[in-house]
């Protein structure tokens, strides 16, 4: 919500006023998008969808954005969302290839990655092997371990390693 409501210069304004401390500016601006409520927290949060305003960076880092912390806020709640592998193929190869947000590249590096139900592949062949779904593969190069429980193949237990406690 606050990325669809913060542009380039308020994004860099926030950052430099916390001091670099990422966590210091997310509080913040959950702060501002929060509402007393939560209906009124959620009326905030369906203003902003037809936003395109973003801080600066790649679009498929926003994308990730949206698509791993929507999948964090589902997952206890016991919600599934399909995602198209349309949406996914694409961030899931901008994890494989970027440090950005989280550390997606490190986390995938030296495995192979293959998505079951989509295009996505990544790294090369003879290298450990994971398979499964393209969000579970997604997940777990944006650090939540939890989804290696969707996967195969030995080089699950080195991705899992590699991840958080989410």
């Amino acid at each position: 919500m606050a990325g669809a409501s913060t542009g380039p210069l308020r994004w860099f304004r926030s950052v430099l006023g916390a001091r670099g401390s990422v966590d210091r500016h997310n509080a913040r601006r959950l702060a501002e998008h929060r509402g007393r409520t939560p209906a009124e927290t959620l009326e905030r949060f369906r203003s902003v969808v037809p936003s395109t305003t973003s801080p600066p960076g790649p679009v498929a880092m926003w994308l990730g954005e949206i698509v791993v912390h929507g999948e964090d806020v589902r997952r206890p709640l016991g919600l599934v969302r399909a995602h198209p592998a349309s949406t996914l193929a694409p961030l899931a190869a901008f994890l494989a290839r970027q440090n950005s947000t989280v550390r997606s590249r490190s986390t995938a590096a030296g495995l192979r990655l293959e998505a079951t139900d989509g295009p996505f592949t990544t790294g090369l062949h003879g290298a450990p092997h994971v398979a499964g779904p393209t969000l579970a593969l997604v997940m777990a190069m944006a650090g939540r371990a939890a989804f290696c429980d969707q996967l195969d193949g030995p080089g699950v237990a080195t991705l899992r390693g590699r991840g958080s406690t989410r």
